[in-house]
């Protein structure tokens, strides 16, 4: 059975200011007060899962237990078909230590190229993501959605 939000306080499992603010601007007339887990000087895990819900169930739980509130965490990419799914829950490491998601389309593009030259010219893809939300008890609850493209 899932757990309805009800708290007053939630804390944001990332370190991306950007990310913050968009998540401040939807939530903050609820009157829900957004904390990031970078303000909390809580560190960033190490997304060792091996799906965009379990990297988003890590860095949830993380936060949750780290800050004793409520956290919400996401995890995103990009799947391509014809690369068996890559870049996938890997998107962020195949832009590279500066995130450079110019040079990972760039990449993306070039392994396509790779493709169609052995006769497999299937470019579709979907962009993924993952929210969770994790409770201080360790509930958790997690959805994922998808665009096709």
């Amino acid at each position: 059975m899932g757990r309805t939000f009800s708290e007053t306080k939630l804390v944001i499992a990332s370190h991306n200011q950007g990310k913050l603010r968009e998540i401040r601007a939807l939530i903050g007339p609820l009157g829900i007060e957004v904390v990031s887990a970078g303000e909390l000087g809580l560190p960033e895990p190490e997304e060792t899962g091996s799906t965009y819900i379990a990297n988003a169930e890590l860095k949830a739980r993380a936060a949750a237990e780290g800050s004793g509130l409520p956290a919400l965490a996401d995890d995103s990419g990009m799947s391509v078909t014809a690369l068996d799914g890559d870049p996938g829950i890997y998107s962020a490491r195949w832009a590279g230590p500066e995130k450079d998601f110019a040079m990972a389309m760039q990449k993306v593009e070039d392994e396509l190229q790779k493709q169609a030259d052995s006769g497999n010219s299937d470019r579709s893809a979907a962009f993924v993501c993952a929210l969770t939300i994790c409770w201080p008890d360790g509930h958790t609850e997690s959805v994922e959605g998808r665009v096709h493209g």
